[in-house]
């Protein structure tokens, strides 16, 4: 018999920490009023959204796709600014 928790999860993931890390997860999961458990879940679980967001395949309806081809292809737009902007010192750039 498969045991489910309250969210309906009924697989287990385990893996091996440092006593450094296990302190730091419960410091932080204790700080959000959650579990290990909860926190490790939700945080992994973002972060492998957030790997995976540019990765995943999407599909739009033809005549999206060619609108989105047409721009792709087409020439680039004269943006206000935008030149001056790019060539602009921004804080990353300053020693």
């Amino acid at each position: 018999m498969t045991t489910r928790d309250a969210a309906g999860r009924d697989l287990r993931l385990g893996f091996r920490v440092t006593e450094r890390e296990r302190s730091l997860l419960r410091e932080a999961s204790r700080t959000e009023g959650m579990t290990v458990s909860e926190f490790v879940l939700r945080h992994a679980t973002r972060a492998a959204e957030q790997v995976l967001a540019d990765r995943r395949t999407f599909s739009i309806p033809p005549e999206q796709w060619d609108a989105f081809v047409a721009a792709l292809d087409g020439p680039p737009k004269n943006v206000t600014g935008l030149r001056d902007l790019v060539r602009e010192t921004t804080v990353l750039d300053r020693e």
